[in-house]
């Protein structure tokens, strides 16, 4: 497997990443890579988190393969320079920045895009006292910032910006804020090697923070930084499935996220991690990797991506058999079984969403019930895979998880709602743009209203494959218009998910002819063997 592949997947996204960028000198908004406010003009301030599309750009200038056009062309590093420019000048006075309302003051935002500034100024050796006045007073504004909720990723993406500038500026100002953040890091760091985000374990972001920490450890290695590494690969090594796909519906935050920088930087003294990278290699080969080539996220996995083609390792271990068996992540309520020739990874904190894998087919992906309920005019949606404290029951061939399904977090923005959240961000929210950001992650995020339906899902291990059986029972059928199981439904609002998947090809389950057989006290059985 060679290392091109992740330099080809990265170059196919440059050409759009350009296309984001104003690159006239003569434009007032030079260097910005938010496309829906320089071109369109449909929204009312530039978000800063496309800053980040800088170092793509600076890497690909940088990267000496044939078919690269963009390698040390002069127009790409004005670009870069222009982009770090405009970074600063659209910032506010602290140094921090907006990515979805103004005055939001985004903490994910500002470290992602600082990052790529401060790794693109010293990949293309600029010399500019405006961006590095930029870098301090944003590092100052990071180094004191906390957030809502629990990113474990964010924190990593904080410590390593005050580590590059600590060496960059040759300052020891920012020594007792990134201890601090590192220690936060380590902490939220499960005993099963997972680190939190938000509700649960996400091994997308999980591979974020390892590209992160190993990047750290490379500046200033540590014993307990390379323990937590250690930790942190080996289980993300349970995550890669057979066919070489990565993540889904079953974690907590629903991505297909892979970085792989982490792994190559680790495996240079751990060489386990570098067959997680060629485990990924073959599925990127078969157009198994997740799109995320839109306007806001495209620039995440380009660049970790070339960093990979950059610090590929060339001895590598073979790649060896998965063992047979179960892990069982108990606190993460993840449960991975390896069967013959079978693979499943199942959540129990979801309400049994799965994938199944045999040999290196996916053949099914299952994300629970999902009913549309008319009421009147409204038409709510209740659905099995959101995150609760469920009642499970383990056995050796026997699983089971029931509880009740849960209303989908389908708030839409409204003119209404946008002009209120713009009135409240322009008076009081500017002063507490924490507050704004916790109450939107409660109403889009996190926490789970219960829908009067009980749902019960058995899966049994029987004569080399799979049954499930899944049971719903109602409190009435009166208004339920539609029923099915997909493959990929998510119903909580996280920027990284619902990217498209080849895996998501297979059909929906629809049950709605099932459900209009039914009486009142009936309950809807549906049986399956895979």
């Amino acid at each position: 497997m060679t290392k091109n592949i992740f330099a080809r997947e990265a170059l196919a996204q440059i050409p759009k990443i350009l296309t984001l960028l104003d690159r006239n000198p003569h434009s007032p908004t030079y260097g910005c890579f938010d496309r829906n406010f320089w071109q369109y003009k449909i929204i009312d301030f530039p978000s800063g988190m496309a800053q980040e599309f800088v170092l793509p750009l600076a890497l690909v200038y940088n990267t000496p393969l044939p078919d690269n056009p963009f390698y040390q062309k002069p127009a790409i590093r004005d670009w870069v320079e222009a982009g770090i420019l405009y970074a600063a000048s659209s910032a506010h006075p602290d140094g921090s920045c907006d990515d979805y309302f103004p005055f939001e003051r985004a903490g994910g935002a500002a470290a992602f895009s600082l990052l790529a500034c401060i790794e693109s100024y010293q990949e293309l050796g600029l010399n500019n006292f405006t961006a590095l006045k930029f870098f301090e007073t944003r590092a100052d504004w990071l180094a004191h910032h906390n957030e809502s909720g629990r990113l474990t990723n964010h924190q990593a993406l904080i410590v390593l910006c005050l580590e590059l500038l600590t060496n960059l500026l040759q300052t020891n100002k920012w020594d007792k804020a990134r201890v601090q953040r590192l220690e936060r890091v380590l902490s939220w760091q499960n005993r099963e090697g997972w680190f939190i985000e938000y509700e649960g374990c996400d091994p997308g972001y999980h591979t974020l923070t390892i590209s992160c920490l190993a990047r750290i450890y490379q500046l200033r290695p540590d014993p307990r930084l390379k323990e937590a590494l250690i930790k942190a690969v080996q289980l993300a090594a349970e995550f890669v499935h057979p066919d070489g796909s990565y993540g889904g519906e079953y974690t907590s935050r629903n991505t297909y996220n892979f970085f792989p920088h982490g792994f190559e930087l680790v495996g240079k003294w751990f060489p386990d991690a570098l067959r997680i990278n060629d485990r990924i290699l073959v599925g990127l080969e078969n157009g198994l990797g997740s799109c995320y080539a839109d306007d806001h996220i495209i620039g995440h996995h380009t660049w970790n991506y070339l960093l990979t083609w950059r610090d590929f390792v060339e001895n590598r271990p073979q790649i060896t058999p998965r063992t047979q068996g179960r892990i069982w992540l108990k606190e993460a309520k993840i449960l991975i079984e390896r069967r013959q020739d079978t693979e499943l990874y199942l959540s129990l904190n979801k309400g049994g969403v799965f994938k199944l894998f045999r040999g290196n087919n996916l053949i099914a992906s299952d994300t629970q019930f999902s009913l549309q309920i008319k009421s009147g005019k409204k038409v709510q949606n209740a659905v099995g895979h959101l995150v609760d404290s469920y009642q499970v029951k383990v056995s050796e061939d026997d699983i089971s998880i029931e509880g009740n399904l849960g209303w989908a977090k389908q708030k839409q923005m409204t003119t209404i709602n946008l002009m209120i959240l713009r009135v409240v961000m322009f008076t009081v929210g500017r002063f507490f743009p924490n507050l704004i950001r916790k109450l939107l992650q409660k109403v889009l995020i996190t926490g789970k209203k219960k829908a009067p339906f009980h749902f019960s899902r058995r899966l049994e291990w029987h004569q080399g494959q799979w049954c499930v059986r899944d049971e719903l029972k109602a409190k009435s059928w009166q208004g339920v218009v539609a029923v099915g199981i997909g493959g990929d439904q998510t119903s909580i609002y996280v920027v990284m998910s619902r990217t498209f998947q080849q895996g998501q090809l297979q059909p929906w389950l629809d049950l709605t002819d099932e459900v209009k057989k039914l009486n009142k006290d009936d309950t809807l059985k549906i049986d399956r063997n895979f």
